[in-house]
């Protein structure tokens, strides 16, 4: 198995995805990638649906056998099996403190869809070990690998040190009882989540990698009991809420990586100062996605004056050609592509779904009005705004399309903070 990271560089070609995996097949000596996982920086770059229909192809070649996600949270792994793409795992961070893909919808979607999810972070980085049972909290980041930098911010997203040793200090007695370590404790409450097929358990090479894998063996000799089960629940009690869904430390703060942002893994390009010349200049900005429709009926996807943004109402249209939307016949994943398709048109006139003032939401069937506001809502509170929003049904231009949506935003207006009354 092994994963494909592209660079967010606007190259969408077979070619590009053929000669990453041939790349991948020549480096590890094989004929065909077992299980190739895919990873998506940017749901509004439609690139990773492009890239995901070309590994699609070439699975069907055979050169590759299963495929598989990494860091998809759940609205887009929905959103792909809706459209009707084949996936066989998503690889996801799941432990015992970090409870997202329990609490949220990630395990239903899984057993629903047959998508087993392999679980890495199952040891946060060696936190959840006997060397760090009642000492104190590392002094700086600095003096950590780049491991444990990143799982300490994921101990601090939690509630911080205090109720993760109460954490770690049941495991502990757990592990006494059983007569193993706290990592096979933690790694078998892991395994026995129903969707998790699979732990990845990382180490370094060394002189005692022999003594590793014995303890890693003593996972799938111990079996939890109710008690067990019983006092880790109540330890957890103690616990926050990892922020958001399953990857979002990958794409939204609190950046939960090595770095505390994405620098480690992104490289960034300042491509808007030839926009903010023309928006300090009292020109009016047209976007145009490229739409064929766009200049036989005279208009583009959003036009942005002074701070004032207006986007066309967007239906999912599908870039791939061989169905008509994204989403398939779910109103709540054509939804969520339709969000996605209007922050990236935000983001060419220099904005965000964070300077939404207002949302109008046509539907074709108003029995969709639940699901459909459901998407609507989780995408606006991970932009941290309730925007106004009028929501009718309509006669919808295209069979398939169930959801059409348009967007005011103003550039800025959330910039000092959101007071409520």
């Amino acid at each position: 198995m092994t994963k494909w990271y592209p660079p967010e560089n606007g190259i969408r070609t077979l070619e590009n995805a053929t000669a990453a995996v041939d790349l991948a097949l020549k480096r590890m000596h094989q004929n065909t990638i077992h299980l190739l996982q895919y990873h998506a920086w940017d749901y509004s770059d439609e690139t990773y649906l492009h890239n995901l229909e070309h590994l699609a192809k070439l699975q069907k070649s055979g050169k590759i056998k299963l495929l598989g996600l990494t860091n998809v949270d759940t609205a887009h792994l929905k959103l792909l099996l809706d459209f009707g793409f084949t996936i066989a795992t998503n690889q996801i961070c799941v432990n015992v403190i970090d409870q997202r893909a329990t609490r949220g919808r990630m395990q239903q979607v899984c057993l629903d869809r047959d998508v087993g999810i392999l679980a890495y972070g199952t040891l946060l980085g060696g936190f959840l070990t006997e060397s760090w049972l009642g000492k104190p909290e590392p002094a700086s980041f600095g003096q950590l690998d780049a491991s444990k930098r990143k799982y300490l911010r994921f101990i601090h997203a939690v509630g911080g040190w205090k109720p993760f040793q109460a954490v770690l200090e049941t495991l502990a007695r757990i592990a006494q009882k059983h007569k193993v370590t706290i990592a096979a404790i933690a790694t078998r409450y892991v395994l026995d989540i129903p969707s998790v097929k699979a732990v990845i358990v990382g180490c370094r090479l060394s002189d005692h990698n022999a003594s590793y894998l014995d303890a890693n063996a003593e996972a799938f000799r111990v079996r939890l009991d109710t008690e067990d089960r019983a006092m880790i629940s109540e330890a957890q009690k103690g616990l926050k809420d990892v922020p958001g869904d399953c990857g979002d430390e990958y794409r939204r703060p609190p950046f939960l990586t090595a770095a505390g942002d994405t620098s480690d893994h992104l490289v960034k390009f300042d491509h808007n100062q030839p926009l903010m010349d023309a928006v300090a200049s009292g020109k009016r900005v047209e976007y145009s996605s490229g739409s064929k429709w766009e200049p036989i009926a005279g208009y583009c996807r959003a036009v942005r004056t002074g701070n004032m943004i207006r986007v066309s109402g967007t239906t999912a249209n599908s870039p791939l050609g061989r169905l008509a939307v994204i989403g398939g016949t779910s109103a709540r994943s054509q939804t969520v592509h339709i969000l996605d398709i209007i922050s990236n048109a935000l983001k060419q006139v220099g904005s965000s779904l964070r300077d939404v003032v207002r949302t109008r939401i046509f539907v074709r069937d108003a029995a969709t009005c639940e699901e459909v506001s459901r998407a609507h809502g989780w995408v606006f509170l991970n932009a941290g705004v309730r925007p106004c929003n009028t929501f009718v049904t309509a006669g919808l231009i295209g069979d398939e399309v169930m959801v059409e949506i348009e967007v005011e935003a103003e550039v800025g207006s959330a910039d000092n903070g959101v007071f409520r009354i």
